[in-house]
């Protein structure tokens, strides 16, 4: 009680640049280098091979629209990404994060640029290549959270409920409340 554990061990006892090294981040404010598209996305691998920063990409939902740009992955994004659009920029730094094949992926927000098929598309490339990773996501949106194992929900900086998707549903506290909401907003939003 009281220790964070990674892998067994209290995350006290992990050298720091080794728990660095396992953490993958994924922000809502995406930051990308002024470089190319392929340079983002391989940022911090060593030896990146262009199959591999393209399979990043495609799991992160990027590649196909990356290939019908001119100069394709090659394409320089300017300063802070500013030629991409910000779902391409999010894209872009999971992707990165894809490439570390990090030990803990943390999505802080991370999809909240895409749409709701993208996003999709994505979680569900990510339950697939994750396996052998703890996945912290965190989201507004319930579509994000769904297939979570399990969900924290928060309120006003405190654990209001947990649980998996369904039990939390089923209990119509907050969460449920939420759920609700955001799917007559998604009904309104397709009349």
């Amino acid at each position: 009680e009281g220790d964070l554990l990674i892998d067994g061990i209290p995350v006290r006892q992990w050298p720091l640049g080794e728990l660095r090294e396992a953490i993958g981040y994924v922000s809502q404010t995406p930051f990308l280098f002024s470089k190319t598209v392929a340079a983002n996305v391989a940022y911090g691998v060593e030896e990146a091979g262009a199959e591999d920063m393209r399979d990043a990409a495609e799991g992160a939902q990027l590649a196909a629209e990356v290939e019908r740009f001119a100069q394709g992955f090659e394409t320089l994004v300017g300063e802070r990404g500013v030629t991409l659009s910000g779902g391409q920029k999010q894209r872009a730094t999971l992707a990165r994060a894809i490439m570390r094949q990090p030990r803990i992926l943390i999505l802080d927000d991370a999809l909240s640029a895409v749409d709701t098929h993208t996003e999709e598309a994505i979680l569900r490339y990510l339950r697939g290549a994750t396996t052998d990773c703890t996945t912290i996501i965190i989201a507004h949106r319930i579509s994000t959270l769904r297939a979570a194992d399990q969900i924290v929900v928060l309120d006003e900086g405190r654990i209001a409920e947990w649980g998996d998707h369904d039990t939390l549903v089923s209990r119509g506290g907050l969460y449920a409340e939420i759920d609700e909401r955001q799917r007559l907003a998604a009904e309104l939003e397709a009349l």
